[in-house]
């Protein structure tokens, strides 16, 4: 089966039914991943917000929550505009690739457990698709992208706690010859930098990083 045709969740599903009557031209379907399919670098997320990858069908692109993500995915040489506007502009994504943990719009953007882990299948094979393209580096924003990584590894999380700025050697020596690693930050969502939790300086400094260990 397609992401996009997925079902699985009726929670979700019916959500999901419920926004595209009330907004008839937003995708509001499970949002694939977007960039480079031999990236070296992939971001996971939360899951698509309402009116951003809800509305555009595509990761962090339309809301709040991107604006700094895409400037500082161009600012590093990840991105060939600093904004993504949506899914038809002319923004590539190079080496990076983008997705979610949630594939799909949670209530009050708070998926619950089960819906975590159905939707983690997804993601195990993309981290799978990953690591065989030669992926080396995982960017998880916020603890449940951090825990649904570990999970689609089948690694535990207590041996891997979350915190803003942690590196975390995962795989060594998979098919890529340099290992995976799994990054840590804050997500980049409008309560997070507006409350200066996560600055632009925070940001920046995860992914130089990120950047240094390539």
């Amino acid at each position: 089966m397609d992401i996009i045709d997925c079902q699985q969740c009726e929670r979700l599903y019916n959500f999901l039914r419920s926004v595209k009557s009330k907004h008839p031209d937003y995708h509001a379907r499970p949002v694939a991943a977007f960039g480079d399919v031999t990236a070296k670098l992939l971001i996971v997320g939360l899951a698509p917000g309402m009116h951003g990858a809800n509305r555009t069908g595509r990761p962090f692109t339309g809301d709040y929550a991107g604006v700094l993500l895409y400037k500082t995915l161009h600012q590093f040489g990840f991105a060939t505009s600093p904004e993504s506007v949506s899914a038809v502009d002319d923004l590539q994504l190079i080496g990076c690739r983008i997705t979610n943990a949630v594939k799909c719009l949670p209530p009050e953007n708070k998926p619950i457990p089960e819906e975590i882990k159905q939707c983690n299948r997804y993601l195990s094979t993309e981290l799978r698709q990953f690591t065989k393209n030669g992926g080396t580096a995982v960017l998880a924003l916020g603890t449940v992208a951090h825990r649904a990584v570990l999970m689609g590894l089948q690694l535990k999380a207590k041996d891997y706690p979350f915190a803003h700025g942690a590196v975390h050697s995962l795989i060594q020596g998979h098919q890529n010859g340099k290992g995976l690693r799994l990054y840590d930050s804050y997500h980049c969502s409008r309560y997070n930098t507006q409350t200066k939790r996560l600055t632009a300086e925070m940001f920046e400094h995860v992914f130089s990083r990120i950047a240094a260990d390539f």
